[in-house]
């Protein structure tokens, strides 16, 4: 049986399109990972799935709006 910070480690699937640390208005940083699979573009921030958008360009939006608000 898995772990729980083996599963958490664990990077989802599709082609990475974009993978990197963005800054909050505090001025903590959070990985960011923007995949692209079957039904779309899947932003994740910090290990969390935020959602899948139709477009990598929403996908960029939609992680941009979380870090304002946190």
């Amino acid at each position: 049986m898995k772990a729980f910070t083996e599963v958490r480690k664990q990077k989802p699937s599709g082609e990475v399109v974009l993978d990197k640390k963005m800054k909050t208005k505090s001025g903590s940083s959070y990985p960011v990972l923007i995949t692209k699979d079957g039904k779309g573009y899947t932003a994740y921030v910090d290990g969390d799935k935020l959602a899948t958008f139709r477009s990598e360009r929403d996908a960029k939006k939609g992680i941009e709006q979380t870090m304002k608000d946190l």
